[in-house]
């Protein structure tokens, strides 16, 4: 992209004052709390349904449009369609494949994909009237930074690209998404986001629960406007708060289980709300999984908080309920989340009686050999960093920085730059007072060593790719980058409420040498014109 294209970005992001698409005004915040309020949705109450009346649906399964003895291959267009969140209403958004969520990606470690991402979404927002460029990024994926969904590598309507992905790392739950720069949360607020599942040889040989009784859970919270579009309302770029909570588009469904096992995949795809989750019976639940995949452990805990773009994999037994008997998986709320009439409801479980193949039934008390993440020790790290996430002069910064400083730098200033194998720590301290921050670091996995000089959460004690940093919290992270033939160059880090990463809390390291093989913009940019076969 050049010098101009890059000035354009940032004075349309510096210029913009987003408001909601009908003109909303923004609220004052931070809140000091769990606040609750009726609604927020301007259409008529009685075109939401009443929670818990929809039925459950997963995300359809993309099929490869071809394979070759390494690889498989995929196309995915980003359209503009119209759909029904709502039954009967007709909303506006844009999708992967015209779904939302997109198309669920299956891989398998050691086997390449490669998936061609086709930008068809029109010239410009229909409401707020911004350039629809999109980065897409395969959050917790170790790609090579040309194929990491950068900042600045923007695929403009019209534009195509084909990202490649080793799928070098443990089984585990991956999402992709937009991230193109300065407007990640309205286009990941539209739809642009989606599941990829890797699994391996480990995943595959336990006896967890699979098939129909291996269930995605991906969470989001919209409003709506009268007219049944999505309302947008950022709040003075502090965060998108609705008051319809989604579990896979669809609002507070219910789904139908066995009296059994089940293997849930939570992915919290909100833009701005943590989610704290409980079983409406009070029953306790095994955490198998993290962000980076398996815990060596089950961890069995009654609930567990999942910031934005966080993945917990649980387990729920419900053979000891009754058939019939119906329990919510609920929203005990996060402070400084807004609570509306139903934010506490998520999705609910009616338990049959109907027959069901029992095995792939137990959750083993070793589930995998240590993480490598796991398996670090605070005194391999060589290096302790300190990373300040605060709010200065109406934007969101790091060490009193912002994405605005990278590219003015020509994308050359980093937060750190670690040699490849190098192991460090990161202290993470929270100074903006009444916001939390879920942090990502992109490209590595790592272990949360304490948080506020106490040990992790039950559920945080696996392999991690975002982080939980709470009001005035500090927490330690411990991480090794890449080996010498890993991937190198230049990655992010950001807060994963879209709307701080807008504007403006991302910054970036660089993992070794950075060279024109993995520039992140210019290795691999975008193509116009005519596709070539896959």
């Amino acid at each position: 992209m050049s010098n101009t294209s890059r000035s354009a970005l940032a004075l349309d992001r510096r210029d913009l004052l987003k408001v909601g698409l009908l003109g909303t005004a923004a609220l004052a915040l931070p809140w000091q709390g769990v606040l609750s309020a009726k609604s927020v949705s301007r259409i008529s109450s009685g075109r939401i349904p009443r929670p818990y009346t929809v039925p459950f649906a997963s995300p359809p399964v993309l099929a490869p449009v071809r394979r070759d003895a390494t690889t498989d291959y995929y196309r995915i267009e980003q359209t503009a369609f119209t759909g029904q969140i709502l039954p009967g209403v007709n909303t506006p958004l844009w999708g992967y494949n015209g779904s939302v969520p997109g198309p669920t990606i299956k891989a398998q470690r050691g086997r390449r994909t490669v998936v061609r991402q086709v930008n068809k979404l029109p010239a410009v927002h229909p409401t707020l009237r911004y350039t629809p460029w999109t980065s897409t990024h395969l959050h917790g994926m170790p790609s090579e930074p040309q194929y990491d969904g950068y900042a600045g590598d923007n695929s403009l309507p019209g534009q195509w690209k084909d990202y490649v992905y080793p799928n070098a790392c443990e089984a585990r739950t991956l999402w992709y998404h937009d991230h193109g720069v300065h407007h990640t949360a309205e286009n990941v607020y539209m739809g642009l986001a989606g599941l990829y599942l890797v699994s391996d040889a480990v995943e595959s040989a336990l006896p967890l629960p699979r098939g129909p009784y291996d269930v995605p859970l991906v969470l989001s919270d919209v409003a709506f406007a009268e007219n049944g579009s999505l309302l947008w309302e950022d709040n003075s770029h502090s965060g998108v708060y609705g008051d319809v909570n989604l579990v896979n588009g669809r609002p507070w469904p219910t789904l139908r289980v066995a009296r059994r096992r089940y293997r849930f995949r939570i992915l919290n795809a909100s833009i701005a709300r943590g989610y704290r989750l409980r079983l409406s019976n009070g029953q306790p639940f095994q955490v198998i999984a993290t962000d980076g995949g398996l815990m060596a452990a089950p961890q069995t805990v009654t609930q567990i908080t999942v910031g934005m773009a966080e993945r917990y994999e649980i387990v729920v037994d419900f053979a000891t309920v009754a058939a019939g008997q119906r329990v919510q998986l609920v929203n005990l709320g996060v402070a400084n989340a807004p609570d509306y009439d139903h934010s506490g409801k998520v999705v609910q479980f009616e338990v049959t009686g109907d027959a069901f193949d029992p095995s792939n039934n137990t959750v083993p008390a070793t589930l995998a050999p240590p993480h490598p993440a796991m398996a670090l020790t605070a005194a391999m790290a060589t290096t302790t960093r300190r990373m300040r996430l605060e709010r200065s002069n109406g934007l969101w910064t790091i060490n009193g920085k912002t994405w605005d400083d990278v590219e003015d730098g020509d994308y050359e200033p980093v937060f750190a730059n670690p040699a490849p194998g190098d192991v460090e720590i990161w202290e993470v301290e929270n100074s903006s007072g009444g916001w939390f921050h879920p942090l990502h670091i992109h490209l590595v996995d790592f272990q949360v060593l304490s948080r506020n000089g106490r040990p992790p959460r039950p559920e945080e004690r696996g392999p991690k790719d975002v982080v939980y940093v709470g009001e005035n919290e500090t927490v330690r992270l411990l991480m090794r980058f890449s080996s010498p033939d890993g991937p190198h160059g230049r990655y992010m880090v950001h807060c994963h409420n879209l709307s701080h990463e807008d504007h403006d809390m991302m910054t970036q390291f660089q993992v070794g040498e950075h060279d024109a093989d993995c520039d992140p913009i210019n290795a691999a940019p975008p193509r116009s014109g005519p596709e070539t076969p896959l």
